[in-house]
Parts: structure tokens; sequence; C-alpha cells
């Protein structure tokens, strides 16, 4: 799904079709004239960027798009068993739109996003820890992760103890302690993805979609080269269980 200031549509679109998809790129505005259109397709993708400008706060307009105008027809696609994904502004999005607590509850989800730590906006390369007990369907057999971040907003604060950690800020360690420029935002527990209670609803700030072949590596002319970066493995793993579906 796209909107005014989505601009990681169309390389989102492309990291399915390479994983074995047939995506559609659809407006909001369609989506709200034509709800309908939700029960034609299994995965539910807001991508990153800029939804109208980031005003009020990053995603916080699509958000409210979402939750008022599509609610129920979101919330019958989750019941129905099928998978969404919000990537970076898409993170801001799920999270202020209550998607990843679920619409029906009568709380927001105990988590929200504020400005970085460092006051600027952060665009670079990030080491990744999968939490391998986590039940994501999107990062199945997945443990480490080196993807970029582009994002001003991109602080993650919730309360001690929160569950459904998948992805988190690391060091070239697996340490998930270190503190900035390994976590670029200053996120609490060093939080870069969650899921909800199912894992068929994730999100995360990284962009996995930037990272699904091995020249996109920066050090790819230094003798980096594998079949797929790491990325690809969150769009494989969501058109596999699609596929049982």
């Amino acid at each position: 799904m796209r909107a005014p200031g989505t601009n990681c549509d169309a390389e989102t679109a492309f990291a399915f079709e390479q994983a074995g998809a047939q995506p559609e790129l659809r407006h909001v505005n369609m989506l709200i004239r034509e709800p309908g259109l939700f029960s034609q397709y299994q995965i539910f993708v807001v991508p990153g960027g800029f939804t109208y400008g980031d005003d009020i706060a990053a995603g916080r307009i699509l958000a409210n798009e979402l939750r008022l105008r599509l609610g129920e027809h979101i919330q019958r696609f989750v019941e129905d068993g099928r998978l969404i994904l919000g990537i970076c502004n898409g993170l801001q999005v799920l999270v202020k739109a209550n998607i990843l607590c679920g619409l029906k509850s009568n709380r927001e989800y105990p988590l929200t996003l504020t400005n970085n730590d460092s006051g600027r906006f952060e665009c670079r390369w990030v080491h990744l820890r999968v939490n391998s007990a986590s039940q994501c369907i999107f990062t199945r057999g997945m443990q480490t992760m080196y993807l970029p971040v582009a994002h001003g907003e991109g602080k993650i604060v919730t309360e001690p103890g929160i569950s459904n950690i998948v992805v988190q800020y690391a060091d070239e360690n697996g340490d998930a302690r270190a503190g900035y420029p390994h976590n670029p935002n200053g996120s609490v527990d060093s939080i870069a993805g969650i899921c909800d209670s199912t894992g068929r609803i994730f999100a995360l700030m990284p962009h996995p979609e930037r990272f699904i072949r091995w020249s996109q590596h920066p050090r790819w002319t230094r003798g980096f080269r594998n079949e797929y970066g790491d990325g690809f493995g969150i769009f494989q793993n969501a058109v596999s269980w699609v596929k049982t579906m």
C-alpha cells in the first residue's frame, strides 16, 4: 500500500516479486473507496517513506486513516489468518493505528516512537540480532541481519518487559547491549522489530527491501558475495507461509 509520501513501495514490491509473489501497488484512497479489495490479498504491506510528510508525528495521519476508515476490514484480514508487514514508516503506522495490539483492543499498544537520541536523521547500515525463540513468521530460520536504517523518529519507547521482541540492534558480535552508534536511535532494549501475539503481524525499522541481493551490500566489491542479501529471507518466509494457507 502507498500513500502521499511513501517512497519504498516499488522496492518492496520488487522484493516480494523476487520471492515468488505477485504484488500489486494500491493507493490508500483506492482501498478506502473499495475496501473489498482486501479479500483479494494474502499479505498487506505498509512500506517505508514519510507519509503525509510525517506531519503531527511520524505515520500518525495514515494510521488514523487505517484505523478509522479501514479498521473493520483490516481486522477481518487478520482474523482470516493473513499476514501484515510494516517497514520503517510502516512500523510507525502499525503502532499508532493499534494494529500490532489488535484493533478491537480498548487500550493502545504499550509502545510508541519518538525522535532519535542523536537528534538527527540516521541513515546507515546496522547489525541486527534475531530472537530465535520468537514465533514471528517473517524471521523463521534467521539469526542475524545486516540492514540499512533511514529515519529520524525511530526510537522505540515502551514499558519494561514487553514481549514479542523479534529483532534488536546489536554490535558485530551480536551483543544487543551495545549503545550508539550500534543502536542508532536509542530504542529501549535495542528494539528494532516487533510482532503481534500470533506472529503474523511484524514491523521493523530497518529496511530489508534494500538488501535482497549481494550487490547491495556496502562491501560487495571487497569480497562479500552471497546468493541473497540478509533482508530477502523476510520476503521468502512470508511467501512460503502463504503457500501453506
